[in-house]
Protein backbone atom coordinates (compact mmCIF):
# COMPACT_ATOMS: atom_id res chain seq x y z
CA UNK A 1 0.00 0.00 0.00
CA UNK A 2 2.89 2.61 1.25
CA UNK A 3 4.49 1.77 -2.36
CA UNK A 4 1.76 2.83 -3.87
CA UNK A 5 0.76 5.33 -2.32
CA UNK A 6 4.68 7.04 -3.08
CA UNK A 7 4.44 5.66 -6.81
CA UNK A 8 1.67 7.98 -7.02
CA UNK A 9 3.35 10.62 -5.29
CA UNK A 10 6.12 10.35 -7.84
CA UNK A 11 3.75 11.04 -10.35
CA UNK A 12 1.78 13.53 -8.97
CA UNK A 13 5.28 16.13 -8.16
CA UNK A 14 6.48 15.14 -11.71
CA UNK A 15 2.95 16.11 -13.42
CA UNK A 16 3.10 19.23 -11.46
CA UNK A 17 7.00 20.29 -12.41
CA UNK A 18 5.87 19.53 -15.95
CA UNK A 19 3.21 21.88 -15.64
CA UNK A 20 5.38 24.50 -14.18
CA UNK A 21 8.37 24.03 -17.04
CA UNK A 22 5.44 24.15 -19.55
CA UNK A 23 4.56 27.64 -18.11
CA UNK A 24 7.36 28.93 -17.22
CA UNK A 25 10.73 29.98 -19.20
CA UNK A 26 13.82 28.50 -17.43
CA UNK A 27 15.03 32.36 -17.93
CA UNK A 28 13.71 35.79 -18.55
CA UNK A 29 14.20 38.91 -18.67
CA UNK A 30 12.36 41.97 -16.78
CA UNK A 31 13.57 45.88 -18.09
CA UNK A 32 14.53 47.84 -14.85
CA UNK A 33 14.55 51.66 -15.87
CA UNK A 34 14.63 53.69 -12.69
CA UNK A 35 13.97 57.06 -14.53
CA UNK A 36 11.79 59.39 -14.24
CA UNK A 37 10.70 58.49 -10.95
CA UNK A 38 9.26 54.96 -11.11
CA UNK A 39 9.13 53.98 -7.96
CA UNK A 40 7.08 50.33 -8.39
CA UNK A 41 10.11 49.28 -10.02
CA UNK A 42 12.41 50.61 -7.22
CA UNK A 43 10.52 48.83 -4.46
CA UNK A 44 10.21 45.78 -6.44
CA UNK A 45 13.93 45.77 -6.74
CA UNK A 46 14.86 46.62 -3.11
CA UNK A 47 11.64 43.95 -1.86
CA UNK A 48 13.43 41.26 -4.32
CA UNK A 49 8.93 40.83 -5.66
CA UNK A 50 10.56 39.35 -8.58
CA UNK A 51 12.71 36.94 -7.72
CA UNK A 52 9.52 35.64 -4.93
CA UNK A 53 7.34 35.13 -7.67
CA UNK A 54 9.26 33.09 -9.83
CA UNK A 55 11.22 30.38 -8.04
CA UNK A 56 13.58 28.50 -9.85
CA UNK A 57 13.61 31.18 -13.21
CA UNK A 58 16.59 32.70 -13.54
CA UNK A 59 15.69 36.08 -13.66
CA UNK A 60 18.08 39.01 -15.23
CA UNK A 61 17.11 42.73 -14.78
CA UNK A 62 18.37 45.03 -17.58
CA UNK A 63 18.64 48.80 -17.67
CA UNK A 64 17.33 49.24 -20.51
CA UNK A 65 15.96 53.02 -21.06
CA UNK A 66 15.89 53.74 -24.61
CA UNK A 67 12.03 52.64 -25.92
CA UNK A 68 13.48 51.56 -29.41
CA UNK A 69 16.37 48.98 -27.37
CA UNK A 70 13.07 47.45 -25.24
CA UNK A 71 11.14 46.55 -28.27
CA UNK A 72 14.16 45.34 -30.22
CA UNK A 73 15.19 43.18 -27.20
CA UNK A 74 11.53 41.98 -27.00
CA UNK A 75 11.93 41.24 -30.62
CA UNK A 76 15.32 39.02 -30.20
CA UNK A 77 13.62 37.61 -27.38
CA UNK A 78 16.24 38.75 -24.78
CA UNK A 79 13.77 40.00 -22.60
CA UNK A 80 10.10 38.64 -21.79
CA UNK A 81 8.51 42.27 -20.64
CA UNK A 82 9.35 45.26 -20.82
CA UNK A 83 8.32 46.78 -17.46
CA UNK A 84 8.18 50.14 -18.63
CA UNK A 85 8.01 51.45 -22.30
CA UNK A 86 7.40 54.76 -23.59
CA UNK A 87 3.47 54.62 -25.42
CA UNK A 88 5.58 56.45 -28.51
CA UNK A 89 7.86 53.58 -28.45
CA UNK A 90 5.29 50.60 -28.65
CA UNK A 91 3.23 52.11 -31.28
CA UNK A 92 6.12 53.10 -33.87
CA UNK A 93 7.74 49.15 -32.95
CA UNK A 94 4.19 47.85 -34.04
CA UNK A 95 3.92 50.21 -36.69
CA UNK A 96 6.60 48.44 -38.38
CA UNK A 97 5.33 44.91 -37.42
CA UNK A 98 7.11 43.82 -34.83
CA UNK A 99 5.24 41.99 -31.89
CA UNK A 100 4.34 44.49 -29.05
CA UNK A 101 1.30 43.70 -26.73
CA UNK A 102 0.34 45.84 -24.03
CA UNK A 103 -0.47 44.47 -20.73
CA UNK A 104 -0.71 46.86 -18.20
CA UNK A 105 -0.15 50.42 -17.92
CA UNK A 106 2.96 51.91 -15.76
CA UNK A 107 1.88 55.28 -15.21
CA UNK A 108 0.66 58.70 -16.50
CA UNK A 109 2.05 61.69 -15.51
CA UNK A 110 1.41 65.09 -17.10
CA UNK A 111 2.88 67.07 -14.26
CA UNK A 112 6.19 65.30 -14.66
CA UNK A 113 7.24 66.09 -18.22
CA UNK A 114 7.80 70.08 -18.63
CA UNK A 115 9.73 72.38 -20.38
CA UNK A 116 11.80 74.00 -18.47
CA UNK A 117 13.85 77.48 -18.96
CA UNK A 118 16.25 80.06 -17.21
CA UNK A 119 15.46 83.41 -19.59
CA UNK A 120 13.08 85.26 -17.93
CA UNK A 121 12.15 86.82 -21.09
CA UNK A 122 10.71 83.64 -22.39
CA UNK A 123 7.14 84.19 -20.39
CA UNK A 124 4.64 81.76 -22.77
CA UNK A 125 5.31 78.71 -25.35
CA UNK A 126 4.73 81.72 -27.44
CA UNK A 127 8.13 83.23 -26.93
CA UNK A 128 9.60 79.99 -27.65
CA UNK A 129 9.48 80.42 -31.42
CA UNK A 130 12.94 80.96 -33.33
CA UNK A 131 14.72 79.77 -29.99
CA UNK A 132 16.66 76.59 -29.54
CA UNK A 133 14.90 74.11 -27.67
CA UNK A 134 16.59 70.32 -26.66
CA UNK A 135 15.00 67.32 -25.64
CA UNK A 136 14.71 63.72 -27.52
CA UNK A 137 12.55 63.08 -30.39
CA UNK A 138 10.09 61.28 -30.80
CA UNK A 139 9.11 60.31 -27.00
CA UNK A 140 7.03 62.14 -24.83
CA UNK A 141 8.70 64.81 -23.95
CA UNK A 142 8.16 65.69 -28.08
CA UNK A 143 4.90 64.87 -28.04
CA UNK A 144 4.38 67.51 -24.85
CA UNK A 145 6.28 70.17 -26.88
CA UNK A 146 4.35 69.70 -30.08
CA UNK A 147 0.82 69.58 -28.40
CA UNK A 148 2.06 72.89 -26.14
CA UNK A 149 3.02 74.79 -29.37
CA UNK A 150 0.00 73.53 -31.67
CA UNK A 151 -1.99 75.24 -28.47
CA UNK A 152 -0.40 78.44 -29.92
CA UNK A 153 -0.67 78.21 -33.57
CA UNK A 154 2.70 76.91 -33.93
CA UNK A 155 4.73 73.94 -34.98
CA UNK A 156 8.02 72.19 -34.39
CA UNK A 157 9.02 74.15 -37.48
CA UNK A 158 8.92 77.25 -35.77
CA UNK A 159 11.45 76.55 -33.47
CA UNK A 160 15.24 74.85 -33.29
CA UNK A 161 14.41 71.56 -32.19
CA UNK A 162 17.78 69.63 -31.24
CA UNK A 163 18.09 66.31 -30.32
CA UNK A 164 19.72 65.79 -26.78
CA UNK A 165 18.73 63.55 -24.03
CA UNK A 166 17.70 64.59 -20.77
CA UNK A 167 21.84 65.12 -19.31
CA UNK A 168 23.02 66.63 -22.39
CA UNK A 169 19.40 68.76 -22.17
CA UNK A 170 20.19 69.98 -18.69
CA UNK A 171 23.55 70.53 -19.16
CA UNK A 172 22.86 72.86 -22.28
CA UNK A 173 20.41 74.63 -20.48
CA UNK A 174 22.36 75.85 -17.57
CA UNK A 175 25.34 76.73 -19.57
CA UNK A 176 22.86 78.77 -21.71
CA UNK A 177 23.83 76.76 -25.23
CA UNK A 178 19.90 76.21 -25.67
CA UNK A 179 16.88 78.77 -24.77
CA UNK A 180 14.65 75.87 -23.52
CA UNK A 181 14.89 72.27 -22.57
CA UNK A 182 12.48 69.44 -22.61
CA UNK A 183 12.50 67.46 -18.97
CA UNK A 184 11.50 64.98 -16.52
CA UNK A 185 12.26 63.34 -12.93
CA UNK A 186 15.49 63.98 -11.26
CA UNK A 187 17.19 66.01 -14.14
CA UNK A 188 13.64 68.56 -14.25
CA UNK A 189 14.12 68.49 -10.70
CA UNK A 190 17.94 69.01 -10.30
CA UNK A 191 17.26 71.83 -13.38
CA UNK A 192 14.25 73.66 -11.17
CA UNK A 193 16.39 73.85 -7.68
CA UNK A 194 19.26 75.50 -9.83
CA UNK A 195 17.44 78.48 -10.87
CA UNK A 196 15.75 77.46 -13.57
CA UNK A 197 11.76 77.16 -13.92
CA UNK A 198 8.80 75.39 -15.62
CA UNK A 199 7.09 77.07 -18.74
CA UNK A 200 4.59 74.16 -18.93
CA UNK A 201 4.17 70.54 -18.09
CA UNK A 202 1.84 68.06 -19.61
CA UNK A 203 -1.32 68.70 -17.67
CA UNK A 204 -3.97 69.53 -20.31
CA UNK A 205 -1.71 68.41 -23.30
CA UNK A 206 -0.74 64.97 -22.56
CA UNK A 207 -1.07 62.34 -20.21
CA UNK A 208 2.78 61.15 -20.21
CA UNK A 209 1.20 56.89 -20.87
CA UNK A 210 3.94 54.70 -20.13
CA UNK A 211 3.00 51.07 -20.97
CA UNK A 212 4.29 47.69 -19.63
CA UNK A 213 4.41 45.48 -22.44
CA UNK A 214 5.35 41.72 -24.01
CA UNK A 215 4.48 39.82 -27.03
CA UNK A 216 1.88 37.51 -28.10
CA UNK A 217 4.49 35.14 -28.35
CA UNK A 218 5.48 35.75 -25.30
CA UNK A 219 2.61 35.76 -23.56
CA UNK A 220 1.12 32.70 -25.60
CA UNK A 221 3.64 30.42 -24.72
CA UNK A 222 4.16 31.62 -21.05
CA UNK A 223 0.36 32.78 -20.06
CA UNK A 224 1.15 31.93 -16.19
CA UNK A 225 4.61 34.04 -16.37
CA UNK A 226 2.72 37.32 -17.33
CA UNK A 227 0.30 36.55 -14.89
CA UNK A 228 2.20 36.96 -12.45
CA UNK A 229 4.67 39.68 -13.43
CA UNK A 230 1.27 41.40 -13.01
CA UNK A 231 -0.12 40.05 -9.70
CA UNK A 232 3.73 40.78 -8.45
CA UNK A 233 3.45 44.60 -10.21
CA UNK A 234 -0.06 45.30 -8.77
CA UNK A 235 1.00 43.89 -4.98
CA UNK A 236 3.66 46.28 -5.48
CA UNK A 237 1.48 48.86 -6.00
CA UNK A 238 -0.60 48.00 -2.60
CA UNK A 239 2.31 48.00 -0.54
CA UNK A 240 3.54 51.09 -2.05
CA UNK A 241 0.06 52.72 -0.33
CA UNK A 242 0.80 50.91 2.62
CA UNK A 243 4.46 51.97 3.16
CA UNK A 244 4.80 55.41 1.63
CA UNK A 245 7.28 56.38 3.82
CA UNK A 246 9.57 53.55 3.42
CA UNK A 247 8.93 53.57 -0.41
CA UNK A 248 10.21 56.97 -0.80
CA UNK A 249 13.21 55.91 1.31
CA UNK A 250 13.79 53.27 -1.11
CA UNK A 251 13.13 55.59 -4.31
CA UNK A 252 15.47 58.33 -2.32
CA UNK A 253 18.11 55.73 -1.98
CA UNK A 254 18.04 54.73 -5.65
CA UNK A 255 18.06 57.66 -7.35
CA UNK A 256 20.27 59.90 -4.77
CA UNK A 257 17.24 63.13 -5.46
CA UNK A 258 16.85 65.00 -1.78
CA UNK A 259 14.13 63.67 -0.16
CA UNK A 260 11.86 66.55 -0.25
CA UNK A 261 12.20 66.41 -4.08
CA UNK A 262 10.98 62.82 -4.25
CA UNK A 263 7.81 63.69 -1.60
CA UNK A 264 7.42 66.55 -3.88
CA UNK A 265 7.08 64.35 -7.19
CA UNK A 266 5.74 60.49 -6.11
CA UNK A 267 2.25 62.11 -6.47
CA UNK A 268 2.18 63.15 -9.55
CA UNK A 269 2.71 60.00 -10.51
CA UNK A 270 -1.09 57.68 -11.27
CA UNK A 271 0.58 53.90 -11.03
CA UNK A 272 -2.80 51.88 -11.64
CA UNK A 273 -1.85 49.16 -14.30
CA UNK A 274 -5.65 49.02 -15.02
CA UNK A 275 -5.91 49.61 -19.00
CA UNK A 276 -9.08 52.38 -19.31
CA UNK A 277 -10.76 53.45 -21.90
CA UNK A 278 -8.96 56.95 -21.88
CA UNK A 279 -5.88 55.22 -21.78
CA UNK A 280 -6.32 53.73 -25.69
CA UNK A 281 -7.73 57.37 -26.94
CA UNK A 282 -4.62 58.99 -25.60
CA UNK A 283 -2.40 55.98 -27.39
CA UNK A 284 -4.44 57.09 -30.74
CA UNK A 285 -3.77 60.62 -29.85
CA UNK A 286 -0.04 59.70 -29.22
CA UNK A 287 -0.38 57.79 -32.62
CA UNK A 288 -1.59 61.20 -34.63
CA UNK A 289 1.40 63.22 -33.16
CA UNK A 290 4.03 60.55 -34.62
CA UNK A 291 2.32 60.24 -37.84
CA UNK A 292 1.67 64.59 -38.43
CA UNK A 293 5.63 64.46 -36.98
CA UNK A 294 7.51 62.37 -39.54
CA UNK A 295 7.94 59.88 -37.08
CA UNK A 296 5.69 57.06 -37.94
CA UNK A 297 5.27 55.60 -41.01
CA UNK A 298 2.24 53.15 -40.62
CA UNK A 299 -1.11 53.93 -38.93
CA UNK A 300 -2.21 50.60 -37.01
CA UNK A 301 -5.28 50.20 -35.34
CA UNK A 302 -4.07 50.82 -31.39
CA UNK A 303 -6.62 48.53 -29.76
CA UNK A 304 -4.75 46.17 -31.68
CA UNK A 305 -1.89 46.49 -28.99
CA UNK A 306 -3.60 46.21 -25.82
CA UNK A 307 -3.69 42.26 -25.35
CA UNK A 308 -6.61 40.70 -24.15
Amino acid sequence: MKKALLAVLIVLTAAAGFAFAADMPEAMGITYVKAPLNVPSIVAKYNQVFEKAYPGVRLSFPEITEGPKQTAALAAEEIGIASCLGSTSAILAASEGLDVKIIGIYSRAPKAFMIIVRDPAIKSVKDLKGKKVAGPKGTILHQLLAAALDKEGMTVKDIEFIQMDLSSGANALSTGSVDAALLAGPAAYNALTSGARMLKNGEGLVDATIVIATTEKFAQKYPEAVSRFLKAHNDTLTWIKKNPDKAAEMTQKETRLPMDGVRMMMPWYDFDSKIRKSDIAELAKTQEFMIENGLQRNKIDVNSLIMR
